[in-house]
């Protein structure tokens, strides 16, 4: 056994075989995507509270991602013992908003593609994935809904009530409607076609009208 000998190390030769190269291209292109589909989800969020720190763990996992599938794809064995580590790892964290589900999975799948070396896939689909979120969800929706709820004192201002929303909204349904001794509670779904929120002063201006609260609405919440 030679001085040589003595210090070999296996670890070492495995680190030789990876191209420093190879690797700073992919990383790079994983940061370059995972930027754009930060400012993708940035620009087309719609929930309610935005968080900047899901945005940025967005482009990570796209580097981290990147990351792994270099060193899968670097060694056999290796990818066999990764995917027994990583079936061990659970998420507690709860997705409020379904489309943050879309942005995860595709920072995952672009740091997927970006490791297994078919960058031409990773950039074209980034691309056309953000053209379609582009177009569907940053469109604004001109007929918005809306819940307006009423506190009505007697059946004719109930009925002026209602013929005033049917002329002034493009939409309009009753969800719930309480009668008590006190008077009328009548909640109901509208489209207002001018984004105006003058039609509540227009209500309360109805004799037997009370109140009248305005509450955006998307099918899910309420903001």
């Amino acid at each position: 056994m030679t001085f040589s000998d003595i210090f070999k190390s296996s670890f070492l030769e495995k680190a030789t075989e990876a191209s420093i190269l190879d690797i700073v291209i992919a990383m790079a292109l994983a940061f370059a995507v995972g930027l754009f589909i930060f400012f993708v989800y940035k620009k087309t969020f719609a929930g309610v509270m935005y968080s900047a720190s899901f945005g940025v763990s967005i482009m990570a996992m796209t580097l981290i991602t990147t990351l792994i599938i270099l060193a899968v794809t670097s060694n056999v064995v290796l990818s066999l013992g990764m995917v027994g580590a990583l079936s061990i790892v659970r998420f507690r964290t709860a997705v409020k908003e379904p489309l943050d589900i879309a942005f995860l999975f595709w920072s995952i799948s672009a740091g997927i593609v970006i490791g297994a070396g078919l960058l031409p896939l990773a950039v074209i689909g980034s691309v056309i994935i953000g053209l379609v979120l582009f177009l569907f969800v940053s469109r604004k929706n001109t007929h918005t809904p809306y819940i307006i709820v009423l506190s009505l004192d007697s059946d004719a201002a109930e009925i002026a009530a209602i013929a005033a929303l049917r002329s002034k909204t493009q939409k309009m349904l009753i969800k719930s409607k309480t009668v008590s001794k006190n008077g009328i509670e009548l909640t109901a779904e509208v489209r207002i076609t001018d984004m105006s929120a003058r039609l509540v002063n227009e209500l309360l201006e109805i004799e037997g009208v009370r109140n009248a609260s305005l509450v955006s609405y998307n099918g899910e919440y309420t903001a």
